[in-house]
């Protein structure tokens, strides 16, 4: 209920009611400290006025409540952090899906301000890129002596996924630090030249969505989105199928 007064979009992954609940508990724990405090502070301002206080108390606070309360918030967040945010990041980075779930696997490439979406085609077997081999006929780079690349599928800033599916992203970039912001699916990551960084979700809802930039990444930073199409197995099938270069 909190996250959605505060405009937290609706969750459409399959681990996202995790990050939503601490979340939300973090939100209520924020919210009762902002109370707490601004009542104490309210208070102090009356209780010490200096209409009532016209002598200086050179002798200071002699109660421990306050030590007390700041030990509590101090043992509240390490429970958060050790008992629910450690161990659900350990799960997203160790529990991986195994092949036999078969997960979809997509290369995500970060360019000022686009989304390339590299597919690995219908062998499943993503063909060898090199960055000299970069040009406007060829924006993955995809080595030509390479057959494992012909039938590999080039979508910009267009992400289509299967529901109920694993999927794997793979993340880079080509210039400058990005970061790969899903907000529906709840996740993140950082796109770094030089390094493919994995990430993995599953989408349990069908729909349209959006993926930005959430790096300050150059002027057209504001521009760098990307649209996500979640869809049946069929639809999916079908939009690899239209998409295939061995058949155009």
């Amino acid at each position: 209920m909190l996250n959605h007064l505060m405009g937290q979009l609706p969750n459409a992954s399959e681990h996202g009611y995790l990050i939503d609940s601490n979340l939300e508990f973090c939100h209520w724990i924020m919210l009762l400290l902002f109370a707490g405090w601004g009542t104490f502070f309210v208070f102090t301002l009356i209780r010490f006025h200096h209409s009532r206080n016209p002598t200086a108390n050179y002798h200071g606070v002699r109660s421990h409540i306050s030590s007390h309360v700041e030990f509590s918030v101090v043992l509240v967040e390490i429970i958060l952090l050790f008992g629910f945010a450690y161990p659900l990041w350990a799960r997203r980075v160790n529990d991986y899906p195994s092949d036999k779930e078969n997960p979809v696997k997509i290369r995500v490439i970060a360019q000022q301000f686009q989304w390339k979406f590299h597919y690995p085609g219908k062998d499943g077997i993503f063909g060898k890129s090199d960055a000299s081999l970069l040009n406007s006929g060829n924006p993955l780079g995809l080595d030509p002596n390479d057959p494992n690349g012909n039938d590999d599928i080039y979508s910009p800033n267009e992400l289509h996924l299967p529901v109920n599916r694993p999927v794997i992203l793979e993340i880079t970039s080509m210039d400058v630090i990005h970061s790969f912001s899903f907000p529906a699916m709840r996740i993140a990551q950082d796109a770094i030249p030089g390094m493919r960084t994995p990430i993995w979700f599953k989408p349990v809802k069908i729909g349209q969505y959006q993926i930005i930039c959430g790096q300050l990444c150059g002027t057209g930073h504001y521009n760098m989105k990307a649209d996500v199409v979640v869809q049946s197995e069929e639809d999916y099938e079908a939009w690899l199928k239209d998409n295939d270069p061995t058949k155009q």
